[in-house]
């Protein structure tokens, strides 16, 4: 046997490590870590509530907007006010939820995951008029490397034209994201952690030249969707076919759902959105979401919280020498079974309840591939998904911002409570983010993030059960040892985010404890 240990894995968010052990070439067992506690549940406690949607987005720099629109739902159902949203606050809230959704999925495919499949060092002896291959071409003479080193060598498997065509989308995709956060911040305020979305609403409003500002942008971030990000992610697919038959995982899938659309249900769990809530189990059964299902597992996890607790009722109590422990990550679990989010699980919610115009889409794709649905249970169905999800997003974005209304209100009036309770239940970009608050004496007395990564990358649980992440690992051929370009390919198909998942940072700036990670 041999074993395998990437500490860090690099061009992901936040600080994970994969170790697996291999024998015979094959992944016999995987373990992720993740290696930094930082404490946000702790820096939230006594606050007023109204600092929730803003502190939270600091979690991370990448999808803060999903965590403000977490806690806003979670306090517009402890304020007693979901059913009052005006219809402007609902799609400005929506906008600026799919301008991040736009950003962080470009930004992973090209400038995280991308990497794994593109050999950018083709541009080195480029002699050509392209001005985006001369600029990388410029950037690796100078001896500047760091966005595409360190890399595994080998199984690179694009031809020369198709790496320099590739690598020039590289630098495109830096422009279609700067494009997404200028147009959060036309009715966000600003990006990173913007400011508008808030309980009752949105307090940025719609006029105008806002609008036409907005559209304008997007109609060019949709150009190049449609006619570059979708078009290479089948290029990948087409290179790298055996990706299809790798990193399944568990199987089973969960989605609250995402993009509220217009309806009385206000439900936390069953209101109407353009990406469905629901949760499809490993024998293809489609069931309804039930957030009473949701636990998390502290077996090992460096927690000495009580196990198996609902986040409503969650403790955050470090225990950095725990025996048995090997991550700061939690181990949620959904009717006592690991459970994979992400835009593939939300891809195979929706594909399975016959959602439009999702599922066309999903069948065109493999229509081109030749391929069938359970080719997207897969490392590169992740992609697929991601890309498949940007679209429907983008799309959808020219209708809400056509709706908005000039002069007409944006946001509820409200007060807050002296006591109550909430929960926030949405999808971020990286998959089911939920937040639950308790409020007492009209501060938080107690606050819980269940975010993205804690599901995907999370260690097992009492029962031995390995997390998705892991058991997508488990069972991977891995032809080179000494490139396993199949263990970094799976793990970024999930494009993890420590920063969000590892919940010490004391509020004062105070160091709390210091830790050695060996």
């Amino acid at each position: 046997m041999q074993k395998i240990v990437i500490d860090p894995l690099t061009r992901i968010e936040g600080h994970l490590k994969v170790e697996v052990t291999v024998d015979g070439g094959e992944v016999k067992e995987a373990r992720c870590s993740g290696t930094l506690f930082r404490g946000w549940e702790i820096i939230l406690k006594g606050r007023h509530p109204l600092d929730a949607q803003r502190i939270t987005q600091r979690v991370c720099g990448v999808c803060p907007t999903a965590h403000a629109m977490a806690s806003t739902l979670a306090l517009d159902d402890a304020f007693g006010i979901a059913d009052q949203i005006p219809t402007n606050g609902r799609l400005l809230r929506n906008l600026i939820l799919g301008c991040n959704f736009i950003q962080s999925h470009v930004l992973h495919f090209y400038h995280l995951a991308a990497l794994d499949f593109v050999d950018v060092t083709a541009v080195a002896d480029y002699e050509g008029e392209n001005d985006d291959l001369q600029a990388v071409k410029s950037f690796i003479a100078r001896g500047a490397l760091g966005p595409f080193v360190p890399r595994y060598e080998g199984d690179y498997r694009f031809s020369p034209e198709m790496n320099r065509k590739l690598t020039a989308h590289y630098v495109q995709a830096l422009r279609a994201r700067r494009l997404a956060h200028e147009m959060l911040c036309i009715f966000g305020g600003k990006m990173p952690h913007s400011a508008a979305i808030m309980p009752g609403g949105n307090s940025e409003v719609p006029t105008v030249d806002k609008i036409s500002s907005f559209l304008g942008r997007l109609n060019e971030v949709q150009r190049f969707i449609d006619n570059v990000y979708l078009p290479d992610i089948l290029e990948v697919a087409k290179a790298y076919p055996d990706h299809a038959g790798i990193g399944g995982g568990c199987n089973r899938y969960l989605a609250y759902g995402s993009f509220d659309l217009q309806g009385e249900n206000v439900d936390p769990v069953t209101r109407d959105r353009l990406l469905p809530q629901g949760l499809l189990t490993a024998e293809g059964e489609l069931e309804p979401l039930d957030a009473s299902q949701i636990t998390e597992s502290v077996a090992s996890s460096w927690f000495r919280s009580a196990s198996n607790l609902h986040p409503a009722e969650g403790e955050t109590e470090p225990d950095p020498q725990k025996d048995g422990g090997y991550s700061w990550l939690k181990s949620p679990r959904y009717d006592g079974k690991a459970t994979e989010v992400g835009p593939l699980a939300r891809t195979m919610v929706a594909y399975r309840r016959g959602a439009e115009p999702l599922k066309s889409i999903v069948d065109s794709v493999l229509g081109e591939l030749g391929a069938g649905p359970e080719a997207l249970s897969s490392a590169l169905g992740r992609h697929a998904a991601r890309a498949i999800e940007t679209k429907i997003a983008a799309d959808a974005m020219t209708d809400w911002l056509l709706a908005l209304k000039p002069g007409e209100p944006v946001c509820a009036d409200w007060t807050v409570p002296g006591e109550a309770e909430g929960m926030g239940l949405t999808a971020a970009p990286r998959g089911a983010l939920g937040h639950w608050v308790v409020i007492k004496d009209g501060v938080i007395g107690r606050y819980q993030l269940v975010v993205p990564t804690t599901w995907n990358a999370c260690p097992r649980d009492e029962d031995g059960q390995p997390g998705p992440m892991e058991q997508a690992l488990e069972g991977t051929t891995v032809r080179d040892t000494e490139n396993p370009f199949e263990v970094v390919r799976i793990v970024r198909s999930f494009d993890p985010c420590l920063a969000c998942a590892v919940h010490v940072v004391d509020g004062r700036g105070n160091g709390l404890r210091r830790f050695r990670i060996a």
